[in-house]
């Protein structure tokens, strides 16, 4: 049996709406200065960790903020910027209604549809958004048509549903797991880690 290809999985360096706590989702933010800085270490941190990292397959969700994490690191690896794939199936978890609003203000403002999120959220939808496990059954052939080691530059949902197709996460689990900015998460031979440590 062949092995599966190992995932470097990389979330897009913050934004000011990550700072503010704010849903993004499928709006097209910007990485702020933190974030830049993010992406350029994460760049760093993958040249020392995989040697002959520029054989990797680059591919990138087709947000801005994912586009942006891509070129810096890969321009701080020693790479071109451009070189690599997008993918719409690596885009966000769509949050619908709920885009540009904190948790505390729906806490506050939609008290049952949070409620209901709070008792299942993998397979929760708000408003005019996806659940989790939609987000899974989209990355699934994504995931299984891999051939080689892959870096991938995501968002903070698509990592929870890769957590779960991977990494053997359970479903109830997955969605409260923090995704770590300016990290690596590597899936290698069925199970997790980040770097750095």
């Amino acid at each position: 049996m062949t092995a599966r290809p190992r995932l470097f999985f990389v979330r897009h360096g913050e934004t000011d709406w990550n700072a503010e706590g704010r849903l993004q989702g499928k709006r097209d933010t910007a990485l702020n200065d933190v974030g830049r800085g993010q992406a350029q270490t994460v760049g760093r941190l993958l040249r020392d960790l995989v040697p002959g990292c520029e054989g990797l397959d680059f591919i990138a969700s087709p947000l801005a903020r994912t586009r942006e994490t891509m070129e810096l690191l890969r321009h701080a690896i020693g790479l071109p910027r451009q070189g690599y794939h997008l993918e719409p199936r690596l885009a966000e978890i769509s949050f619908g209604e709920w885009e540009g609003r904190t948790w505390k203000e729906l806490r506050t403002s939609e008290p049952d549809l949070y409620a209901a999120r709070k008792r299942d959220c993998w397979h929760f939808t708000p408003p005019g958004g996806e659940s989790y496990a939609a987000v899974a059954a989209r990355v699934r052939p994504l995931l299984e048509g891999l051939t080689r080691d892959t870096l991938v530059v995501s968002h903070g949902g698509v990592a929870r549903a890769v957590l779960t197709l991977l990494s053997r996460v359970a479903t109830h689990e997955a969605p409260h797991i923090d995704i770590w900015q300016g990290r690596i998460l590597v899936f290698d031979a069925g199970a997790h880690r980040w770097e750095p440590v």
